[in-house]
């Protein structure tokens, strides 16, 4: 197993990333997402941006993009979506939990990085009409 740097700190993730996705919904047909996240310079922090194919079961394929922002605030790693709403905290460490209530929907994560430079979020969303775990995958993309 990879020892996790000491100094990861957000500038760690700058660059692109391969993305796997995979959707498991309790409530509605299983999704994957296969694409890039790559991470750019943004006011002083990072622009996270998500792209990829997006396939629901039964469905044709479509293009998915989301994006987000994440900035170093002393220890912890602050993540804002798009529009600057506050999304969630995190302090790059082995294994860390945090939540984000957006009703009526609570969002749970894990993010897993002893395996740096992979690592992983799992998502757990419940709701009244929500119920499903997101794992995905980020792998560092190789330069030709």
């Amino acid at each position: 197993m990879a020892e996790i740097p000491v100094n990861l700190d957000l500038f760690a993730f700058e660059g692109r990333w391969q993305l796997d996705r995979l959707v498991t919904n309790a409530v509605g047909p299983d999704m994957t997402l296969t694409g890039w996240a790559e991470f750019r310079p943004h006011e002083g922090g990072l622009m996270l941006i998500e792209s990829g194919t997006l396939q629901v079961a039964g469905q044709p394929p479509m293009q998915g993009e989301q994006r987000y922002i994440w900035r170093q605030e002393g220890a912890e790693i602050a993540t804002f979506f798009a529009d600057e709403r506050p999304f969630f905290r995190f302090t790059p460490a082995g294994q860390i939990a945090a939540a984000h209530w957006c009703s009526p929907d609570q969002y749970d994560v894990v993010m897993e990085f002893a395996h740096w430079p992979d690592w992983q979020a799992t998502w757990t969303v419940k709701g009244p009409r929500k119920d499903y775990v997101m794992r995905s995958h980020y792998r560092r993309a190789v330069s030709i």
